[in-house]
């Protein structure tokens, strides 16, 4: 299993931490009981699901030029017409991802095009389904505008446990559909803001894979 390259130090040093607290309890208690074993157990899944949580998979897709792809793993907690105040200042239809602590928090660019915007925001850490968490949560904007000069913004939000948001994101480079777009630490969710004609494809409480659902289709 591929690690992602943002969780080499956290790994590092849970596995350090988790050594030294093994090797305390050992030194204190040197007589193994019942309770050792317990704890050996809770550690080793807790060190699992720490590693679990860095998961880099390999996606394969068929790119297409209108469709527009899942940027996360998650459930779809939202779909619907909402007003834009950050960039488009207007309305647009609203698909939102929520991710729990168990997917995949990588990041993938939706369709392919150009960075026009973006932008980071510091803020609370909400939890990532509360419908205030896109405007009041630490939370990145990126805009790509696409050939054709439609375009869509991608936004990732810190929920609740996430306090770190990393985003790749240059202004003017050139980007394409699948492209690595961010990371997200512990649990958040992502939203993405299409043209009010897109044909949507995606269902509420559907669950997605990101870089492999296709979520809507652009006119």
């Amino acid at each position: 299993m591929k690690i992602h390259r943002e969780g080499f130090r956290i790994i590092l040093t849970t596995f350090i931490l988790l050594a030294l607290l093994i090797t305390l309890v050992n030194v204190v208690f040197e007589t193994q009981t019942i309770w050792h074993y317990m704890l050996y157990l809770v550690i080793a899944v807790f060190f699992g699901l720490v590693v679990m949580f860095f998961r880099d998979p390999a996606r394969e897709f068929n790119p297409g030029e209108q469709l527009v792809i899942c940027p996360a793993d998650g459930k779809i907690v939202n779909i619907s017409e909402v007003e834009e105040p950050e960039y488009f200042k207007g309305k647009r239809m609203l698909i939102s991802v929520f991710m729990s602590p168990l997917n995949v928090h990588k990041n993938w660019y939706p369709v392919n095009g150009k960075i026009k915007y973006y932008r980071y925001h510091p803020g609370k850490y909400m939890v990532a389904w509360h419908h205030k968490s896109s405007d009041l949560n630490e939370r990145t904007t990126v805009v790509v505008r696409r050939n054709d000069q439609s375009e869509i913004l991608v936004r990732q939000i810190a929920g609740a446990v996430a306090r770190r948001i990393v985003n790749y994101s240059k202004m003017n480079t050139v980007v394409k559909q699948g492209d690595e777009l961010g990371f997200i630490k512990f649990g958040s969710r992502v939203d993405i803001y299409l043209p009010l004609d897109a044909k949507i494809h995606i269902s509420m409480n559907q669950k997605v894979k990101g870089c492999k659902t296709v979520i809507a289709e652009l006119k």
